[in-house]
């Protein structure tokens, strides 16, 4: 058994909706249970400024499944919720799960890499994993914690 760490999403079509559906979706995945939500984070868009801004939070899950099935799993979810991927990198979007953490594994594979590949830029993914998981560390030790303190999360304000 696996505790991952999601993030997840969403700043179109009702960013509350999507994620209390993404959240009820991740429940039905075989194999794995939900442990915890963190709160819901307003937060500004990552990259091009003229979007609405983000519903964000974390969710801790246990899982017996593979780093690979995980995502399909997540990947059906976003598509069945809406999620068109375009060439636009970090446009708007109904809904965004990201793997963060997948124990202590560490993957580069051309489909998925764990730890996620800019979660210690981003203080609207480290804020809500840090809820759940004030003593988070990376597999090479790092205490998410500490890169936190390094990042302005000012503009991180509560739903």
């Amino acid at each position: 058994m696996n505790r991952v760490y999601l993030a997840l999403g969403s700043n179109l079509a009702d960013p509350l909706h999507q994620v209390r559906n993404a959240l009820d979706a991740l429940n039905a995945i075989p194999q794995t249970q939900r442990v915890a939500v963190s709160s819901f984070y307003r937060t500004p868009p990552y990259g091009p400024p003229d979007q609405p801004d983000y519903l964000n939070a974390a969710v801790a899950l246990d899982t017996q499944l593979t780093p690979e099935a995980l995502l399909d799993h997540t990947q059906r979810i976003e598509l069945e919720q809406g999620r068109v991927r375009k060439a636009e990198r970090w446009g708007p979007r109904t809904l965004d799960l990201d793997i963060m953490l997948f124990g202590e594994q560490v993957l580069n594979t051309a489909r998925l890499t764990v730890p996620h590949y800019d979660m210690l830029n981003r203080a609207f993914m480290l804020v809500p994993l840090l809820e759940l998981a004030p003593q988070a560390r990376l597999p090479d030790g790092r205490y998410l914690a500490d890169i936190a303190r390094q990042l302005d999360c000012s503009a991180i304000l509560p739903w």
